[in-house]
């Protein structure tokens, strides 16, 4: 990780404006992706949400590598298959317009998970005009109890899912279409968690309710998607979720509950791309308001929304610049907290706050790391028509500045 503070003073002293940037270390990303991909015990397949990161530079990467792309519109849907015309698709999101199931259906998706009995209704029709039985998952809101995470999707009321409780209701209806064909149930009820053994728990509550279903109903079960919810813990990079622990715990433990003919399918998006990128913004001024400190950078969350979605200070380093080209003095805080701005006109605009600082000067870098995921992708780029970030994708980091990754 650390090849990446030489590379953005490199950055910085190759341009003479400001620095604004995001930096993918594309080797990290293959190199972690890869790892979780080839680790999964047998019968898992491990597809990436690309809600949380859709840059092509990124689909390409990881299309080589992931058993398929999990989707949530007909925009992400053709963004994929840009990349690769036959890479399997799951497709997922709680309100799809008829335009999307009709691009669905032509684009190849492999599985399209089904929200509602209305949405079920509406896809038969469709696959009837056409001639076909479309292949669906039915993904249910669980009752619980669940356990707890930064994002609860399931186990309380949301727009998410079918209510578990609506499900024999929904399965009568099924009788009646023909052109729908479930292969199994689909189960996304939380996001961010960092408990690896809960979450082997969690998996082992999705096989033994789908088994118990598929035997009441009389279904083939073909796939559980066991969804992602692997989190990212941003409070402490160096505390992360124990994905090896998670995969020993795993194994075992679907050897037993899974039923022989039925695959397992998980959907990560956060957790395999957020670690290899990086937000970099020059220090644009430094001042003290009503007892506070703050620094001012050459961004903000136009351009990183992540940190005021999630209520978090983000983690960042300060890269030290020590070329000041000025006649006037460098502004300069010591020893002190401060709270992280962006040059939007809204307080809202903050990626920490109050921070501890040992030293920070107009003019330097702060790079906030584990911003691979949900930061561009979410941000609203054009608030106030500031130019965007320049997005670097680097190759062989590694090789360039020496040392490890």
């Amino acid at each position: 990780m650390q090849n990446i503070v030489p590379y953005i003073q490199k950055l910085k002293a190759e341009q003479p404006g400001l620095l604004c940037a995001y930096v993918r270390d594309m080797d990290a990303l293959r190199s972690h992706v890869g790892v979780r991909v080839q680790s999964l015990p047998r019968r898992c397949k491990l597809f990436y949400a690309i809600k949380a990161n859709s840059e092509r530079e990124v689909l390409a990467a990881l299309a080589e590598i992931v058993h398929g792309f999990e989707v949530a519109s007909l925009g992400e849907i053709r963004k994929v298959r840009e990349i690769s015309s036959d890479i399997p698709i799951l497709f997922g999101g709680p309100g799809k317009t008829e335009e999307e199931l009709e691009g669905a259906i032509e684009y190849g998706v492999s599985l399209i998970h089904v929200e509602s009995g209305h949405e079920l209704n509406k896809l038969n029709a469709i696959a009837e005009r056409r001639g076909i039985v479309a292949p669906v998952l039915l993904r249910i809101n669980l009752r619980g109890p669940l356990p707890q995470a930064t994002l609860a999707m399931g186990g309380k009321p949301t727009q998410f899912g079918i209510d578990e409780e609506s499900l024999p209701e929904v399965m009568g209806q099924l009788q009646k279409l023909r052109h729908v064909r479930v292969e199994g149930f689909h189960f996304h009820s939380l996001s961010n968690n960092l408990d690896a053994e809960q979450h082997v728990r969690l998996v082992e509550y999705y096989c033994e309710i789908s088994r118990q279903w598929a035997a009441k109903y009389g279904l083939t079960l073909n796939y559980i998607n066991a969804g992602g919810g692997i989190g990212v813990n941003y409070a402490d990079l160096e505390q992360q979720f124990d994905w090896d622990g998670f995969v020993s715990g795993l194994a075992p433990m679907l050897e037993k509950e899974l039923p022989p003919t039925t695959t397992i399918l998980f959907e990560c998006g956060r957790y395999l791309t957020a670690a290899s990128g990086y937000y970099a913004a020059e220090v644009l001024d430094i001042k003290r308001n009503h007892g506070k400190d703050y620094v001012i950078i050459r961004g903000g969350t136009h351009h990183f929304r992540l940190p005021v979605s999630w209520n978090h200070s983000h983690p960042f380093e300060r890269i030290a610049i020590e070329h000041w080209p000025h006649s006037y003095e460098r502004p300069a805080l010591y020893d002190g907290s401060a709270t992280i701005v962006g040059q939007l006109c809204t307080p809202k605009d903050v990626l920490a706050h109050e921070v501890e600082i040992k030293e920070v000067r107009v003019g330097d870098i702060l790079l906030f790391r584990y911003a691979g995921a949900y930061g561009w992708a979410i941000s609203h780029h054009d608030f106030l028509s500031h130019p965007h970030p320049e997005h670097k994708y680097v190759e062989g980091l590694n090789s360039l500045f020496g040392g490890g990754v």
